[in-house]
């Protein structure tokens, strides 16, 4: 039997300049260094003999796979991606590409996220998806507006100290 999984839910076709930047140089080192790599490897590998025990052949087919995989979702991503590189007009109030600092009204805990597209999150940066359940509660709040957000730990509310857009 095989392992059907339901279809992932379609994530939000935003990304900043740099994200943009980052996959395209991402797809540009796969197909131009990795990928030619393997295959140089893969061939000497091949031409050593007996395919069936040979580890250096059956590690690099799994590879050059998994570079073939990355590369076609790349350039299938890269050409839905709409790339934001502007504020938006109301700078007030929070959209994507914000960075946003929160207090936590229970604990009294500070937090910072920047509000980005799902291909570029870094929790150690403090990018958050637009399609995560907290950036989704504090779209289009303000300074000093008070949102609750569903998180994994059940319900949080938040309080908005600051918000900032790079330019």
């Amino acid at each position: 039997m095989g392992r059907w999984r339901p279809p992932a839910a379609g994530s939000t076709a935003l990304i900043t300049r740099e994200g943009h930047d980052r996959l395209k140089a991402e797809l540009d080192d796969l197909w131009r260094v990795q990928r030619p790599e393997v295959v140089r490897a893969l061939a000497a590998a091949a031409a050593e003999g007996d395919r069936s025990e040979n580890a250096e052949y059956t590690y690099r087919k799994k590879q050059l796979g998994g570079i073939d995989r990355r590369v076609r979702y790349l350039s299938k991503r890269l050409e839905a991606l709409k790339v934001v590189d502007a504020a938006p007009s109301d700078r007030d109030a929070v959209f994507f590409g914000a960075e946003v600092e929160l207090e936590n009204t229970a604990s009294g805990e500070l937090l910072r996220y920047r509000i980005v597209g799902p291909d570029e999150t870094d929790a150690q940066r403090g990018w958050i998806s637009i399609d995560a359940p907290l950036a989704r509660a504090m779209l289009k709040k303000r300074v000093d507006d008070e949102f609750e957000a569903q998180l994994p730990g059940g319900v949080v509310r938040f309080a908005i100290l600051e918000i900032r857009y790079n330019d």
